[in-house]
This record gives C-alpha cells, structure tokens and sequence, in this order.
C-alpha cells in the first residue's frame, strides 16, 4: 500500500504541478496580452489625439472656405441683378431715344397738349370726399405744390 500511496501522492503531485505550469502559462499569456493591449491602447488614444487635433487645426480654415464660398455666390447673384438691371435701364434709354415715345410720356405724366387739341382732366369720384386742401392742390399747377412741400418741411426743421 505504501507504493500505492506513494503512486497516489506522485500522480496529485504531477497533476498539481501540471496545474500550477498551466496557470503560469496561461497567466504569462495573460500579462503579455494586457501589455500588448495596453500599449495598443496607448498608441490609439495617441492616434485619436493626433485625429482630434487636425480635425480642430482644419476646422475654422473650412468654416472660412464654406462662409466665402456662400459669399462668392451672393456677390454672383448680386452681379447677375446687376446686369438685368442694367439691360433694363439700356432698353429704357433706347425707348426715349425715340421722339414718339417720348412726346406720348410728355403728355401723360405733364398733361401737355398740341397747339389747336383740347385738354381735359377727369376728377375721380371720390375726390368729393378729399379735404379742401387736397381739393385745392388738385386744381394748381404741380409747380405750386412742389414749393408748398418745400415751405412745410422748411418751417418743420425750425
């Protein structure tokens, strides 16, 4: 029996040794892995610094690039008005460039007439209800008016 206690105690005892080999191992792995872990890890928060860093070094420089690009296209916009506007006030000129034209805006917007025609000024209906004044400014020249304007704001500013 003492062979067999002996067997025993030597197969516990390689068995225990066995375990103890294979946690050591298994912790040695353990260890190396967290040390690759942990540098792996350093070097990504050192990436990631790097990434956050040009992303906030190239932030304003694109805001600046968005803004002005918005702004070139306002001024292009501004600039195609223009130009409409200018073609507008082209054909105006070209129109009173023509003596027809401009004598029909003579007659309408000054109330000339011709030598030998008969002018006649049609009162709007409810002219009747407009004050006395404004009744009376109708009936004068526009001339008179213009000056009336001026002495009123003239006599406002003292």
């Amino acid at each position: 029996m003492a062979v067999k206690d002996r067997d025993r105690f030597s197969t516990a005892t390689r068995l225990r040794l066995l375990g103890e080999q294979t946690a050591a191992r298994v912790y040695r792995s353990q260890t190396k892995r967290q040390a690759r872990r942990s540098r792996l890890t350093g070097r990504a928060a050192l990436l990631a610094l790097v990434l956050c860093s040009m992303i906030v070094a190239l932030a304003y420089p694109m805001r600046q690039y968005v803004s002005q690009r918005a702004q070139i296209s306002d001024l292009q916009r501004q600039q195609e008005q223009a130009r409409e506007r200018v073609e507008q006030l082209r054909d105006l000129k070209a129109r009173w460039q023509d003596d027809t034209y401009a004598e029909q805006q003579i007659r309408r917007r000054l109330h000339y007439v011709m030598p030998g025609e008969t002018g006649y000024v049609v009162v709007d209906p409810g002219a009747a209800r407009q004050s006395r004044a404004d009744l009376r400014a109708a009936h004068r020249p526009w001339y008179a008016n213009v000056w009336d304007g001026v002495d009123k704001s003239d006599a406002s500013d003292q």
